[in-house]
Order: C-alpha cells, then structure tokens, then sequence
C-alpha cells in the first residue's frame, strides 16, 4: 500500500535512500549524496526538522517538508513541499520537488505520490496554485503534472513552469481519509 511518511519513519531505510540518490537528476539536487549513516542521524535528520520549522535556515530559503514515498516496506521515492514562495521559487523550482528511484519509474508511483503530495500541500500552501517546474527533457514527469491538474503556465530553454489550481486538488481529492490522519499529526 502506497503512503507519504515524514522523515524519521525507518531511519536505516531512510539513510540508504537519500545516500543512493544522485547529486543532481532532473533538476532535484541532493547534496546527502553518499552521507555517512552517522551523518544522516545527527545533523541531517535534524536540519530536516528545523527546516520544516523555518528555524535556523539560510536567509535565502524558505521552510521545506520532506516526504519520504513508501510502498509497504520500501521507500520508492522522495517529496518535498516548499511552504511559500519567493520570487526565485516563484520563478524556480516551485512550491514541489520530488524524486523516484529508476526502478520505480513508469509504475505510476509518481502520478500517485504527486496526488497525496498535493493533499498534504494544500493545508501548508498559502498560495492559491501550486507551483511545479519540470526539466524540457523530462516528458515523463510533465505528464505526471498533468494528471494531477497541471497546465503549462510558461517555459524557458530549459524547463516548463506548471500550475496546479488548489480548487483541482480539493475537487478531486479522494484520500480524505488518509488527510485527516495527517492533519491530526500535524495537529491541525
């Protein structure tokens, strides 16, 4: 069964994802490539809280939740939630991030991840869309963009710029169930 966890669900599980996952694939950078397991527990698990709390971060970031994407026992992939924008986010990367391990891809994990990420983000988000950024070569993760309501708002040489409306979101929301649990962990 397919679920979002926060960080510090299986910490072993956990280190070996984001240690295996490349510095820089499809615009997702991760600068944990190859960290140590001791690494990863004492100063990256808790940077990770901190940053979802908005404290002790570099003047130029903005507060990040991160979401690991589990199928039963196994971490398939990573989400992460940008809680506003900037107008380097706005212009950038956006509100969401996310990666899948290769082989995980084309399996609908992405599509599916994306969908509870959105549910997740639409109790963090103030704006009223979602703002998503995809690499021009990356055609497979535009189509999981637009399966979850994503249109094409603007391009550069490189990369579309998606929105997802809000309203979209709620509309077609079908794991209320699952929301409420989060809600209540977040203790909202």
């Amino acid at each position: 069964m397919l679920s979002l966890k926060k960080y510090n669900t299986d910490i072993e599980k956990e280190w070996a994802f984001v240690r295996d996952m490349p510095e820089d694939e499809n615009g997702l950078t991760n600068p944990d490539h190859g960290i140590s397991r001791e690494d990863f527990e004492k100063e990256l698990l808790p940077k990770m809280e901190k940053y979802e709390k908005g404290e002790d971060m570099p003047d130029w970031m903005v507060p990040e939740t991160f979401l690991y994407l589990w199928d039963d026992d196994v971490i398939v992939g990573q989400f992460r939630i940008r809680h506003y924008l900037t107008d380097a986010l706005r212009n950038g990367a956006g509100h969401i991030g996310y990666f899948i391990k290769k082989e995980y891809r084309g399996k609908g994990y992405a599509t599916e991840g994306l969908r509870l990420t959105l549910d997740v983000s639409r109790t963090i988000v103030p704006e009223d869309e979602f703002y998503l950024r995809v690499n021009k070569d990356n055609p497979a993760s535009l189509r999981v963009m637009q399966k979850n309501g994503g249109r094409i708002a603007g391009e550069d040489e490189s990369h579309f710029f998606v929105r997802i409306a809000k309203g979209h979101v709620e509309k077609r929301n079908k794991s209320k169930a699952w929301l409420k649990h989060w809600n209540s962990y977040l203790g909202r």
